[in-house]
């Protein structure tokens, strides 16, 4: 009985300089959609509105807006976690698309150390 190899493998030389080539546009796609990224901006406001922070796709806290009513010297822990609650959404929101991005071009494939 003779067995068979998936669709995709097997070929000899052709087939191995096709798959290197594939391998060279995902690498390139990758590059273009990380610079992409880390250009991008991400917002995120906690509070009703009280407190707004802003990211950038590379991971950088951008901006802290924040509305005078929340500043209580009273009472400043609540003002540190609704900033931290901010950032983590903002955060989330930019590794969130990363992914999504990422999974659409390798078709789920994960590929160590690439993004």
């Amino acid at each position: 009985m003779k067995a068979r190899l998936p669709q995709g493998f097997g070929g000899g030389p052709s087939n191995m300089n096709g798959m290197l080539k594939q391998a060279q546009k995902m690498q390139e796609e990758m590059s273009r959609v990380s610079e992409e990224l880390e250009a991008k901006e991400y917002s995120a406001t906690v509070g009703g509105g009280a407190v707004t922070v802003t990211v950038t796709g590379s991971m950088e806290v951008k901006s802290v807006d924040m509305k005078p009513e929340v500043v209580d010297p009273e009472d400043i822990e609540m003002l540190s976690d609704l900033i931290i609650a901010a950032v983590n959404e903002a955060l989330r929101k930019a590794e969130d698309e990363k992914n999504s991005r990422v999974e659409s071009i390798t078709g789920g494939i994960t590929l160590p150390g690439i993004f």
